[in-house]
């Protein structure tokens, strides 16, 4: 199995001033990968930058717009929790493109996932607007990017994908909603989520399940506070194997939230370090029955600076190893 990782120092360049989502998260982590030699166990790839018109599958004209003129003017925030800076434009655009650069490298590559290192984190982001520290969708995007290359289009490489199945999951400790709201009447993209519920942002009760012709394919799993490890665990293992397995994915997301951790500021929950890697090789069970392991996992919460690069080596060796 080939491994990429996905990152740049660009990611370092949003500044969220005193912020739970800081630049050092991914500074601490990657140099935690660095000593520990991970970087020889995985293919670095850098990321490209998105188009305007790709952010576009998922964002109106406006949202982006408003976000780009909002970086050009030094800063703002779009919601109390969610700042920008003269740069977050600039490397939101290249998040999103990191995902889609990823996607690429998995459909080229025979028995490859990526892990995609990027900020800011995606999840939150609605069509219309931006919230809870995410600007754009960043997985949306890239479940979008890999349906829409069919024989007509190419991607830069000259592959194509059109790829039609796509399952999601979003293991964060906050519910997906914006990832949720993007597919909610899509019954190509199934869309699961395990978070802590009634927590922000206040949405993923299991009566939330999409409509029209996405009925059924939204699965939430809420679990409360401080619910043990192993709950969650036995919680997660029949998802994969009750809900995502028989919908035979052609391509799997990971939402990869590590805000579940115990010891994280903002979670609640009581995953340990080791639980990343058995939840990895769930996921990696189902990819390589049936999508001969495609799966591109893509960073969103986690802001303890000493747990959260152990957590992400955890999800690396469910990554490489299975």
């Amino acid at each position: 199995m080939t491994t990429y990782l996905v990152y740049s120092d660009i990611y370092l360049e949003h500044d969220t001033g005193p912020h739970p989502e800081t630049s050092q998260r991914l500074a601490a982590t990657m140099a935690y990968l660095k000593r520990k030699n991970w970087l020889d166990k995985v293919t670095l790839i850098e990321p490209r930058q998105a188009l305007v018109d790709e952010i576009a599958y998922i964002h109106s004209k406006e949202h982006i717009e408003s976000v780009r003129q909002m970086a050009e003017q030094g800063g703002g925030y779009l919601d109390p929790d969610t700042p920008v800076s003269k740069k977050s434009y600039q490397v939101a655009l290249y998040a999103a493109g990191g995902i889609m650069t990823a996607v690429d490298k998995v459909m080229a590559t025979k028995n490859a996932n990526a892990l995609c290192l990027v900020r800011p984190p995606g999840h939150h982001a609605r069509p219309e607007y931006g919230m809870g520290f995410c600007l754009f969708n960043n997985v949306a995007i890239g479940v979008r990017y890999a349906q829409r290359f069919g024989p007509e289009r190419l991607t830069a490489e000259g592959k194509k994908h059109g790829i039609k199945k796509i399952a999601i999951i979003d293991w964060d400790l906050h519910h997906g909603n914006g990832t949720q709201e993007a597919f909610w009447a899509d019954d190509t993209v199934l869309f699961c989520s395990l978070h802590r519920y009634p927590y922000y942002p206040g949405s993923g009760s299991e009566a939330e399940t999409g409509s029209g012709k996405g009925a059924g394919f939204t699965v939430n799993i809420p679990v409360s506070g401080y619910t043990s490890n192993k709950e969650y665990l036995d919680k997660f293992a029949r998802l994969m194997t009750d809900t995502v397995s028989p919908f035979k994915p052609d391509f799997i997301f990971i939402s990869a939230g590590f805000d579940s951790y115990k010891n994280d500021p903002l979670g609640g929950l009581g995953m340990e370090i080791a639980d990343y890697a058995e939840m990895t090789k769930m996921v990696r069970d189902v990819a390589d029955k049936c999508c001969q392991g495609r799966i591109v996992s893509v960073l969103e919460g986690g802001y303890d600076l000493q747990g959260l690069p152990l957590c992400i080596e955890s999800h690396l060796l469910g990554l490489i190893n299975g």
